[in-house]
């Protein structure tokens, strides 16, 4: 039995090496192997490693273990706080040694927008150019109107009302076209709700058991919008108040890394 491993991979083809089997067999099945291309893209996605570069363009969006990532960043990205309470420490060898490097200026700037972009789940440039128009918005500080855009996305706004367990799980339902918008169905996740808009399930879609479980374990007592369980729709009643968000995120350690890179 032949096994077969990759050492490399360039323009999208793998180089294998067997570990049994004779040498001239071995020999015909790596050449046979070798000239089957595979996409660099599906190489990073097993890796996790998702920023590598793919046809001239980066890819951001992480794709590896999220409490691994939690872990590292110290704080719960998916709300639960289950990802810190079995190993409140770093990952690898030496993350619980109790020690850990002290970080300079720009590093504490980097980790903590990094916390806010694996929290929202969206790529670098969806999180820079959002980051860009709070910039634009003439009334209140920065910072603060960056959360607002964030949470006013849909898929927040969907996850705020209990409709989603997750935030990932919440992008999921409005891609697959189960929430509407007064009325009309968007799929695009980085839509931007409104104050006294209505949004509600797809009539085909409210027998969908992760949706009814969801709405059945959820507390639903975000102050800024509304629910009604039993019509599965509810409404962002107002923008939401800086105290209201993320209180373990500093906002303007994100405004002064970008700022730092112009």
């Amino acid at each position: 039995m032949l096994a077969f491993q990759p050492l490399s991979a360039y323009y999208g083809m793998v180089v294998y090496s067997s570990q049994a089997g004779s040498s001239s067999t071995n020999r015909f099945q790596s050449k046979s192997l070798s000239r089957q291309a595979v996409r660099p893209k599906s190489i990073c996605t097993n890796l996790g490693l998702a920023h590598l570069q793919q046809n001239g363009e980066y890819m951001s969006r992480y794709t590896g273990p999220k409490w691994r990532l939690s872990r590292r960043l110290g704080i719960s990205l998916s709300g639960s706080g289950k990802e810190l309470a079995r190993r409140p420490y770093a990952p690898g060898d030496h993350g619980n040694t109790g020690r850990r490097p002290k970080l300079s200026e720009y590093a504490t700037q980097l980790r903590e927008k990094q916390k806010l972009r694996f929290t929202y789940g969206l790529s670098e440039r969806q999180f820079h150019n959002l980051f860009l128009k709070a910039g634009k918005i003439r009334k209140g500080l920065h910072g603060t109107n960056f959360f607002i855009l964030l949470e006013t996305r849909l898929d927040s706004v969907v996850f705020r009302l209990g409709l989603a367990s997750t935030r990932p799980q919440a992008r999921q339902l409005v891609n697959h076209g189960h929430i509407l918008v007064d009325g009309k169905r968007v799929t695009i996740p980085s839509y931007e709700v409104k104050p006294g808009q209505i949004i509600s399930v797809r009539e085909r879609s409210k027998k969908i058991v992760p949706i009814l479980n969801s709405v059945e374990a959820s507390l639903n007592n975000t102050p800024f919008v509304e629910f009604d369980a039993d019509k599965l729709e509810g409404k962002l009643t107002r923008y939401p108040e800086r105290e209201e968000l993320g209180a373990d995120i500093n906002e303007s350690l994100i405004v002064e890394y970008y700022n730092r890179l112009g």
